[in-house]
């Protein structure tokens, strides 16, 4: 019977390949650690939420590579990852910044909130709506479109590392909050082409360098990771006209006779 979870067809729903495992087990855990970080905001322990985003942001960048590493890829990988997404980086931020600051103006500030959480919901539904698009010139390129959403929880909790960072009561201000949270929000469903990973190529004499900046980071991270946070933010931010004009290049030369996909910005 249909309501026992048999297809009317009679035919059982396929089971998913042990390969296929590890990689959404991450995924699940990326969606723990991003509501847990609302119970240690709902306990008024800040820096432990925003600990459980970063988390889940690191355990999102883990499970794509294991799931390719593994051959576990699966349109059931695919959807959980987006559901986590939604609210590892969607509701449980939106959740933590209200109680951190919008909750002193509720009624705008759960405005705010509501925004954050639903330009997150719509961009990654417009990712999945155009997955099997071939035509899609940013992902071709090797860009991306809008800030993919772990980058927007990292960006919106810029006040929240101003405050760890310098005690500084302004910094918590939901009049000064809100209209950031705004702005995160319309990047992430903005067009604007951002770079990643694959749209990047080091020079030769700039690989080496390239290693040493990313261990000093990582040091810093470790040892004060909110004030390399903010910083890391902050650069980001200041990287999108660049993408956007790096983006701009790339279309140029394909408008050109003999234009092609290559030619990615060399940093």
């Amino acid at each position: 019977m249909a309501g026992d979870g048999v297809p009317s067809s009679g035919r059982r729903l396929a089971g998913l390949p042990l390969r296929s495992v590890p990689a959404n087990a991450i995924t699940a855990a990326a969606l723990c650690f991003g509501l847990t970080g609302v119970r240690f905001a709902i306990s008024g322990k800040w820096e432990m939420a925003m600990a459980c985003i970063i988390g889940a942001g690191v355990l999102d960048g883990l499970d794509g590579r294991v799931a390719r590493m593994l051959k576990g890829e699966s349109r059931f990988g695919a959807e959980l990852d987006s559901l986590s997404d939604t609210i590892a980086f969607g509701v449980s931020p939106a959740l933590i910044i209200y109680l951190w600051s919008l909750q002193e103006v509720p009624r705008i500030g759960w405005f705010f909130a509501l925004g954050y959480a639903v330009s997150c919901a719509l961009r990654l539904a417009r990712f999945n709506a155009g997955i099997d698009i071939k035509d899609q010139p940013h992902k071709s390129a090797g860009f991306l479109t809008g800030v993919p959403a772990p980058a927007g929880a990292g960006l919106m909790f810029c006040p929240l590392y101003i405050w760890t960072v310098t005690g500084e009561p302004l910094a918590r201000n939901p009049w000064l909050v809100a209209p950031w949270v705004l702005l995160v929000s319309l990047l992430m469903i903005s067009n604007l082409a951002t770079f990643s990973w694959s749209s990047l190529r080091l020079r030769r004499d700039f690989r080496l360098p390239a290693i040493l900046l990313l261990g000093l980071v990582s040091g810093l991270l470790i040892s004060e990771p909110w004030a390399t946070l903010l910083a890391i933010s902050v650069a980001y931010v200041l990287l999108i006209p660049f993408s956007v004009r790096a983006y701009a290049r790339v279309r140029r030369r394909r408008a050109m006779p003999g234009g092609g996909l290559g030619d990615m910005p060399a940093a």
